[in-house]
């Protein structure tokens, strides 16, 4: 009984386990989560096992119970049928004979008494084991919807890595962009850009200074030339 006890607590504890308090206590939590699949696959394995072997030694039980009361009924029955064999020849005269029948009866219900007596007796044994079977049972479906679970949380994990891995990668390329800025470029090549505008303008100021100045010689020649035609025509 105490190795049952041992099979059915075991597979109690691993059934109720804190899945959630594991992965927080763990350092590398995907690499937990892995080892305890595989763990859980293996103890599920070994529970099967347990439990199979349990209820074979349960059926045995039921099947030895099941021969004893068809034994006990058996027995009645030749009981039965000796009694009445010992009353039909005592009625003919035959007491010897009827005796002998007789005591064929004590016998068949002798051995009906003992059949029925340990088939009362593995009674008990037997319930007691359905229930622990039930249990076993009933743990086993625990586990299995806890290799489920933990199934399902390592991918979960395994999903959110992966997308923190990538959000982190971008992240750093947006870093990189932010540092390696491209629009510095493009305001350095703007301000040469207005440097050789300004020097464009430079350029036609002084060619517009320049053209001036040889219209304004052009108006002091045509002066001179206005001022010696009025003396030449004063001393005609």
């Amino acid at each position: 009984m105490s190795s049952k006890q041992t099979i059915l607590g075991r597979v109690t504890q691993l059934a109720k386990a804190n899945i959630n308090a594991l992965i927080d206590q763990a350092e590398d939590p995907q690499k937990m989560l892995d080892q305890l699949i595989r763990d859980y696959a293996n103890n599920i394995a070994e529970a099967e096992e347990a439990v199979a072997a349990t209820i074979g030694n349960l059926r045995l039980m039921e099947q030895d119970h099941q021969e004893d009361v068809d034994a006990a009924k058996e027995w009645g029955g030749k009981a039965l049928a000796a009694s009445r064999k010992a009353d039909e020849l005592r009625a003919g005269g035959q007491t010897a004979e009827a005796d002998r029948f007789d005591n064929l009866a004590k016998v068949a219900l002798g051995r009906q008494l003992q059949s029925e007596k340990e088939a009362r007796t593995a009674e008990p044994t037997i319930a007691a084991q359905t229930e622990v079977v039930q249990k076993l049972r009933t743990g086993l479906d625990q586990m299995k919807a806890k290799l489920g679970e933990l199934r399902a949380k390592r991918d979960e994990l395994v999903a959110r890595a992966t997308s923190a891995r990538a959000q982190n990668r971008m992240m750093d390329a947006v870093k990189s962009i932010d540092v390696l800025d491209p629009t510095s470029e493009l305001s350095r090549f703007e301000d040469k850009v207005r440097r050789e505008e300004a020097k464009a303008l430079g350029k036609q100021e002084l060619a517009a200074s320049s053209l001036d100045a040889q219209f304004e010689q052009l108006d002091a020649l045509g002066d001179s030339a206005e001022i010696e035609a009025r003396l030449a025509a004063l001393k005609s």
